[in-house]
């Protein structure tokens, strides 16, 4: 994945990211909130060895041991030995090896202090608890492991040089760390998500998702509308709607597309159901019919046929009978509006459809249209559902394969494309349907974008403009 790709995702799923960071933060403030504070009180004491001689060689081995025992003299600080004594002196209510667990007693290398930190729940008996520690631990060591034989005085002295205070703030928790951990977390995990869900995700929503299923170009882009069901024939109902103009900049490409031979004849299909392939096709008739081209609209899917019902035509008769020899090609054709748009409706069901459309009556039909039109569009059932579009596929110059942003799936695609190949069907590009107007996925195709519609109903109209001088010079 490129760094634009990980904006998109990011993009796409910033609500969840945003969320588990502020859910991160708040959690975390609200259990230390929830915590029971607690305060460190601390002690230091140090640790020297007493020598009657006044040499410096003497100074330098008293030195000498009294770091060597400051590392024992650590593990005494805690030891039941002290910790007893402490107990007593402060009347609590504690064995020692539950106090041993809120001290800690450390002393830096090739150091003689000892650094003794109590906590409590209370500030005033942390301190208390660590200078009776340093006290008690001092007598023990001078007075009793330390003691030499007889009345002798123990030559190590222990002294505190800081004493414990009562602090003022508690030590745990902390609130301001927590909440930036609570939201570091919080981050990762909606950035987690977020991947995990575009990785997880096999619909098409990119121009590259296109790209790793076919080297086919992308033809045009047609944004989503939720009326759509309400208007199909947009570019005939709204001529200056951005959604009409993406069917011209559709048609425009369509118009350069490299065919050999003089005919112009596709079949339009899509991997699966309700991907927008019928509403395509038709609106594409239309807006190539606008520019004075003779255009044949077939109403190929004769097992859900919907172009009838779209083009507000009568679709009991039409391309079966013609197949089967009940009714001739020139009588079923519809003409439909004032321009050169003729319609084939499907007709009645048959109960055999990819023979029919696999027969040689299919392949006449096809050659007789060709010959007297300058495009000749095919509305066929999905591929991967059935094999009609790619039976017909084989008398005609190739596919438009539809694909929805959002609803087809890349292995679906990529299962169509191997299927056109497979039978040696030309594929001359994809077209991408329901594209959002705004958020990351519109961007994926720049061209495509709608979110300025004035400046795209400007080019409608210089495009519109630009068509009827064409029709007047024909």
């Amino acid at each position: 994945m490129e760094l634009r790709d990980y904006l998109r995702v990011l993009h796409r799923n910033w609500i969840i990211v945003v969320a588990l960071t502020i859910l991160g933060g708040a959690g975390a403030y609200g259990w230390s909130l929830l915590q029971t504070p607690t305060y460190q009180a601390g002690t230091q004491l140090y640790v020297s060895v007493r020598s009657d001689a006044a040499g410096a060689s003497e100074l330098v081995q008293g030195t000498s041991f009294a770091r060597q025992a400051v590392v024992s003299f650590v593990d005494v600080v805690d030891s039941a030995l002290v910790l007893d004594r402490v107990i007593n002196d402060l009347d609590l209510d504690v064995s020692a090896q539950q106090l041993a667990q809120t001290v800690q007693a450390v002393s830096p290398t090739d150091s003689v202090i000892i650094s003794i930190d109590v906590s409590n729940t209370d500030a005033e008996m942390a301190a208390s608890i660590a200078n009776s520690i340093g006290a008690n631990f001092a007598d023990v060591v001078v007075n009793q492991l330390e003691k030499p034989e007889g009345d002798a005085i123990s030559l190590v002295r222990v002294e505190t040089i800081e004493p414990a205070l009562v602090p003022t703030s508690p030590s745990s928790p902390r609130i301001p760390i927590n909440v930036v951990l609570g939201v570091v977390l919080g981050l990762a995990l909606g950035l987690g998500i977020a991947i995990l869900r575009s990785i997880l995700d096999t619909r098409i929503h990119s121009l590259h998702d296109i790209e790793a299923a076919t080297a086919a170009p992308v033809l045009g882009g047609i944004a989503l509308d939720p009326d759509a069901k309400k208007r199909p024939l947009i570019v005939h109902a709204d001529p200056r709607n951005p959604r009409a103009e993406s069917f011209r900049s559709l048609r425009t490409n369509l118009q350069f597309i490299d065919v050999d031979g003089e005919t112009r004849s596709f079949v339009v299909s899509s991997a699966g159901p309700g991907e927008g392939k019928s509403t395509t096709t038709a609106n594409l008739a239309i807006a190539l019919a606008e520019t004075g081209a003779r255009v044949a609209l077939v109403d190929g899917d004769l097992r859900l046929p919907r172009v009838a019902d779209y083009m507000g035509i009568e679709g009991g008769v039409g391309l079966t009978d013609v197949l089967i020899g009940r009714a001739e090609l020139v009588d079923v054709l519809q003409q439909w509006g004032t321009g050169k748009l003729f319609v084939l409706p499907s007709g009645r069901t048959p109960p055999n459809p990819s023979e029919l459309l696999g027969s040689q009556a299919m392949q006449r039909t096809l050659e007789a249209l060709a010959s007297a039109f300058d495009y000749v569009l095919i509305d066929a059932p999905p591929l991967l559902l059935v094999t009609d579009a790619a039976v017909v596929s084989r008398f005609t110059s190739g596919v438009l394969m539809v694909a929805a942003s959002g609803a087809t799936k890349k292995p679906q695609l990529t299962a169509a494309v191997e299927k056109l190949d497979a039978i040696g069907s030309r594929l001359f590009g994809v077209i991408v349907t329901m594209l959002p107007s705004r958020g990351p996925d519109s961007y994926s195709y720049g061209s495509y974008s709608y979110a300025d519609t004035s400046s795209t109903v400007t080019r409608g109209k210089s495009e519109s403009r630009r068509d009827r001088r064409g029709s007047d010079d024909q």
